[in-house]
């Protein structure tokens, strides 16, 4: 064989026929990165523990601020995420916000993870 000529790589027919089983579509992939991304750091993972321990099933905003050692603002930054993921819900009491955990999240996620 001339050393120009390129040889055309054999190709299994198998190989390129659609299996036909479901995949993840693009709106569903989007949302299920938002919760991944949610997840994805430290700090709200700490958050996320500190609500789901909590005895009334719910936390202040203001109670959460010391045990990571942020800011105001930057907690409730990350609470927001938490929020916008569908993991968190947000209740505003006077000038106070509680959170909780959304009935079913945490399983919701494990159901994400098993079904990919």
């Amino acid at each position: 064989m001339n050393p120009l000529q390129t040889r055309e790589p054999a190709v299994d027919a198998s190989c390129c026929v659609p299996s036909g089983r479901p995949v993840l579509g693009a709106a569903d992939a989007q949302q299920k990165a938002l919760v991944f991304k949610a997840l994805a750091d430290p700090n709200r993972l700490r958050l996320l523990s500190i609500v789901k321990a909590e005895e009334s099933g719910e936390s202040c905003v203001c109670d959460l601020t010391e045990p990571l050692d942020l800011g105001q603002p930057t907690v409730s930054h990350h609470l927001k995420i938490l929020v916008e993921a569908g993991i968190l819900h947000r209740e505003k009491r006077g000038t106070w916000a509680y959170y909780s955990l959304v009935p079913g999240a945490l399983d919701g996620v494990a159901g994400m993870l098993a079904a990919l």
